[in-house]
């Protein structure tokens, strides 16, 4: 289950996923982008908000109806947010915000979980942010989001931990992804030049982490926030 899979780190988490030969849902509000099935590979659409229980609740007996189990659940689905200081945010868009970026993730796993562990265990993959480990002025609600995500992951990574589910997540840095092309192109350039390696990453490069975390590779993983960010934090 990729939720947020028809853009960006979700889609490309949901096509190597598939490449990998997992059977995959991808949940999201929009479809215009969604994978299809490709060279055998298979997935399937379903269309939900993220930020609503019961339609979460639903989505996750769907996958159990249509593929019998359910072993991985990455958690991708978010927004951006408008850009304000902290006094001047609007309180409408902060709750959009959480409810999309952190509510999201603990219902996706509220409602996953519990399959999982019908089915013997799973992993949890979620998609937080380094700035949900390092201020970024003006995003009040986006950077409260993704830290509340990596405090969420550590939580459940505990209370699982012994009942064969592991639970991680991983913390971007800027992704070459259409909410990052939203960003003006001065802004772009600018935190550019301040990567140690001089580029954005990739949504392949993502990926490719979730992947890894999602499979048996990483079986002695769990509770971990895991940095790509090409070397951003490490200044």
């Amino acid at each position: 289950m990729v939720t947020g899979g028809a853009s960006g780190i979700g889609r490309a988490s949901s096509l190597r996923c598939a490449h990998e030969g997992a059977r995959v849902i991808v949940a999201d509000i929009q479809d215009a982008d969604a994978p299809s099935p490709v060279s055998g590979t298979a997935i399937v659409f379903e269309r939900t908000d993220v930020s609503d229980s019961a339609q979460v609740a639903r989505l996750m007996h769907a996958a159990v109806a249509r593929w019998g189990r359910l072993d991985v659940l990455v958690c991708a689905a978010g927004v951006s947010g408008g850009t304000a200081a902290t006094a001047d945010y609007a309180e409408t868009e902060f709750d959009r915000v959480i409810a999309i970026n952190l509510k999201g993730v603990f219902l996706s796993m509220k409602h996953a979980i519990p399959e999982m562990l019908h089915c013997g265990g799973g992993s949890v993959v979620n998609v937080a942010s380094i700035c949900g480990l390092v201020g970024l002025p003006q995003t009040p609600a986006y950077s409260a989001a993704k830290g509340g995500v990596v405090q969420l992951t550590k939580v459940a990574a505990l209370e699982y931990a012994n009942r064969n589910i592991r639970v991680n997540c991983i913390c971007p840095g800027m992704i070459d992804t259409p909410m990052v092309q939203r960003v003006p192109a001065a802004a772009q350039r600018q935190f550019v030049a301040r990567q140690p390696v001089s580029r954005l990453g990739t949504a392949d490069e993502i990926a490719a982490a979730i992947v890894f975390l999602a499979s048996d590779a990483s079986a002695f993983t769990t509770g971990s926030a895991l940095v790509i960010d090409g070397g951003y934090t490490a200044q």
